[in-house]
């Protein structure tokens, strides 16, 4: 080793020891500043340690939680504000809740630069010589006080939502405007508070408020369509009027208004309002007026020229037309929204079948395929009339291929007013005086021109006895075989209905004489051919022994017949029709008659009626 490294070598040593004897001088000087400031301040608080700005420098812990407690006044005359819009709200903190704390507060204070080791407790100490350091206020903070004097502020704050509405008030439109819901958040306030008691310093406190829009906050143009829609009366019309069409119907305001509706529609998250007159109330309005204006396309009607062979048309078709409700409600709906009070309604036409200028040839009536008539000497004025008048609903009617005819479809209804006059019916187990008498003159002979015919017969009901109209012949007397072969209808309860199974229409035409009504059926013939045999009739059971009755409106003496006698019997036809040189179809009509009671009424004080009635030979038996 040369002299160079060795001095080299040396220096090395020196510094490190150098390093090492500076090391622990240092550790030596902190450890004597700290253990002996300690020993100085022992039992007081370090130099420069204050609470919320309280120096406190040198007090043992009880002195300064004495000097904290004089001193320190915050709780009792500190002000904490609140606000929301216009309104304040001012408190002390202990109104509050807020609590201070001295003891805790100065045991804190002495705490700073002791037991935080070795460096930290140096460092607590210098920082408190020489910038000073201020120790955090120790405070209780009662929540539930806080919560109690904030819910009495959420009692001012809150508002609930209120959604903007309309209504009527008579015929006037009253609107409402909505209001933005608030709503204290008492947590988040809380918070808020929290943090501002622990300033010790007056301070606002942010109230939390969370909003709720409403779904309509302004209806006010809604009001004004309200108002525009009563403003007049809504008239509805048929479109395209012409004379003899029904309407214009007027509803007057207090009506429009009291059908009025107003209804919130979401669009895509967008809340509207929709004022309009309510589709229930609507509906029900124009259904009422749907029999009114609802018609039946109806065929042109014929007759067939049977010299020429050609038809010739007596009555013009007829377009039908149904009320669409639904549309019409739409269509009124948005004329009021427009200002418009006479809106016309919606209307479906439909195209009759069979127009005037049909020829014989489009419709396959080439020819007379079926005709009856029967007979009714001896019938009242009344009742021909009415014979006269369900006859004339089927004079010149078609009937479609493959059409299921229903009398009572195109009957008219039988009333007064649509000529009719009363007349004897069978109703309820007696034959009284009715509107209609006779109309089953009419239902018979079509029934028989349907049966000789060939074509199918789907509903048929027979009379409840035997009644002697249906049973007479050209000479007017009584021909048993036609027992069985009559047809009572009464509207909507019974029918007669047929099948027209050809490929051809069916033109039917009737005439009514002084006695008799013959039924016409042309079309082009397919080749059927009918036979029928008949049992006659059977299993005869004798009517009953006549009833009298006493009426107060007759005299004493009078008797009058009010209800006649008929045997019991039972009727069985079968029929059956051939085409292309076979069976088509057999069928059989059975008919039950019941035992009917002749009826006499006698007035008050009458002798013995029985005799009386005898005498002048009424309620007799059936054949005497």
């Amino acid at each position: 080793m040369n002299t160079k490294s060795f001095v080299q070598g040396n220096l090395l040593k020196q510094i490190l020891v150098a390093v090492v004897a500076g090391f622990v001088l240092f550790f030596g000087i902190v450890l004597f500043w700290t253990i002996g400031y300690q020993l100085l301040y022992a039992g007081r608080i370090f130099p420069g340690v204050s609470v919320a700005g309280v120096d406190l420098s040198g007090l043992t812990p009880n002195d300064a939680a004495l000097k904290l407690n004089q001193t320190l006044s915050y709780p009792v005359t500190g002000k904490v504000l609140f606000r929301s819009g216009d309104k304040n709200w001012v408190a002390s903190p202990v109104e509050l809740g807020m609590v201070f704390d001295p003891t805790a507060s100065a045991l804190a204070a002495y705490q700073k630069g002791r037991g935080e080791g070795l460096f930290g407790s140096l460092a607590s100490q210098i920082q408190a010589r020489g910038l000073g350091l201020d120790v955090p206020p120790v405070i209780i903070f009662d929540q539930r006080v806080a919560y109690v004097y904030l819910q009495n502020i959420a009692a001012q704050v809150d508002q609930q939502v209120v959604e903007a509405a309309l209504r009527l008030e008579g015929t006037n439109v009253v609107a409402t405007p909505g209001q933005v819901g608030r709503l204290l958040n008492l947590d988040a306030t809380l918070i808020y508070l929290g943090a501002q008691l622990q300033t010790f310093r007056d301070g606002e406190v942010p109230l939390v408020v969370a909003e709720a829009a409403p779904k309509l906050l302004d209806v006010s143009s809604q009001a004004d369509a309200a108002r525009r829609m009563i403003s007049q009366p809504l008239i509805l019309a048929v479109p395209n009027y012409r004379d003899g069409d029904p309407g214009p119907w007027t509803f007057d305001i207090p009506v429009v208004a009291n059908m009025l509706g107003v209804n919130v529609v979401d669009s895509g998250g967008q809340y509207q309002l929709q004022v309009g007159l309510d589709p229930v109330a609507l509906r029900a309005s124009l259904n009422d007026l749907k029999p009114f204006i609802d018609r039946q396309p109806a065929n042109a009607r014929f007759i067939f020229n049977d010299e020429t062979g050609v038809l010739e048309p007596i009555s013009a078709s007829a377009v039908g037309r149904v009320v669409d409700v639904e549309a019409s409600i739409l269509a009124i709906n948005d004329a009021l929204l427009r200002g418009e009070h006479t809106v016309s309604l919606v209307v479906k036409e439909e195209q009759p079948a069979v127009a005037d200028t049909a020829t014989g040839a489009d419709l396959g009536v080439t020819e007379l395929i079926a005709t009856q008539t029967s007979y009714f000497y001896g019938s009242s004025a009344e009742r021909i009339q009415n014979i006269k008048a369900a006859a004339s609903s089927f004079h010149g009617l078609l009937v479609a291929p493959g059409e299921t005819f229903s009398m009572g479809n195109y009957m008219a209804d039988v009333s007064l007013e649509n000529g009719f006059a009363e007349a004897l019916i069978i109703y309820g187990g007696r034959t009284i005086k009715g509107v209609g008498g006779g109309v089953c003159q009419v239902s018979t002979t079509l029934f028989r021109t349907v049966f000789f015919a060939g074509f199918p017969v789907v509903e048929r009901v027979p009379h409840a006895y035997r009644v002697s109209y249906y049973e007479k012949n050209s000479s007017g007397s009584v021909d048993p075989s036609l027992a069985g072969l009559d047809a009572t209808v009464y509207f909507p309860l019974v029918d007669f209905k047929f099948v027209n199974d050809t490929p051809y229409w069916l033109l039917m035409e009737t005439y009514v004489g002084t006695s008799s009504i013959q039924w016409k059926i042309y079309s082009t013939s397919d080749g059927r051919t009918v036979d029928w045999q008949t049992t006659g009739v059977t299993n005869t059971v004798p009517a009953p022994a006549p009833y009298f009755e006493e009426n107060p409106e007759l005299k004493e003496g009078q008797i009058k017949q009010v209800d006649y006698a008929a045997n019991g019997a039972d009727v069985t036809v079968t029929r059956t029709v051939y085409r292309n040189g076979g069976v088509y179809f057999t069928d059989t009509v059975e008919t039950h008659y019941q035992p009917w009671q002749a009826i006499c009424q006698y007035g008050p004080g009458t002798e013995d009626p029985e005799k009386a009635a005898k005498r002048k030979d009424l309620c007799l038996s059936p054949g005497t």
